[in-house]
């Protein structure tokens, strides 16, 4: 079976607590999605929040894929740029995929249908995201047309002792 991918799905308690299922099973299993196990639910429920707050305001949009059973099974939020010298381009933040599908090749369609989803956004032109390295995120991202084009050692500090570095890609979308 594969996802059925939803761009800018309506915003219903189901679809949020399914993201908010999501993003909390992705981080226990230990996900690079912001937060690090164990999961504080209210933590990702606030930052889940100002994704909310952004979508209402037309700043960021939601991509989700569903799984054959209709439970969110892949998101990813794409977030415009406000500043006027880069509106032609945009982010793309919280990319999961629930771990019970991961090894399917579901993470490589989410990311397919995320450059579809950007094509249809009038005057993208690229999509630019960050990863945390040593997780070997990298390649997958550079499997799926990403390059990298950026790199800020130590910046991300999983733990005391434990940095890592924060690894920029782009995708042109042309």
């Amino acid at each position: 079976m594969s996802l059925t991918f939803t761009f800018d799905p309506a915003l219903t308690p189901d679809l949020r607590d399914g993201v908010l299922d999501l993003w909390t099973d992705v981080t226990d299993a230990g996900g690079s999605v912001g937060f690090v196990p164990p999961a504080v639910r209210d933590d990702i429920r606030a930052e889940l929040v100002k994704h909310m707050v952004a979508m209402a305001e037309g700043r960021t949009r939601l991509l989700v894929g569903h799984d054959e059973t209709g439970r969110v099974a892949a998101t990813a939020f794409l977030t415009l740029n406000t500043h006027r010298l880069m509106t032609h381009w945009l982010w793309l933040y919280t990319v999961m995929v629930h771990p019970r599908h991961q090894g399917r090749g579901y993470g490589r369609d989410l990311m397919a249908a995320a450059a579809d989803a950007a094509r249809t956004l009038d005057g993208i032109e690229a999509i630019r995201l960050t990863c945390r390295g040593g997780l070997g995120l990298e390649r997958f991202y550079e499997s799926c047309g990403y390059k990298e084009v950026g790199r800020v050692p130590g910046a991300i500090r999983v733990a005391p002792g434990d940095d890592r570095d924060d690894v920029v890609m782009l995708l042109p979308l042309a």
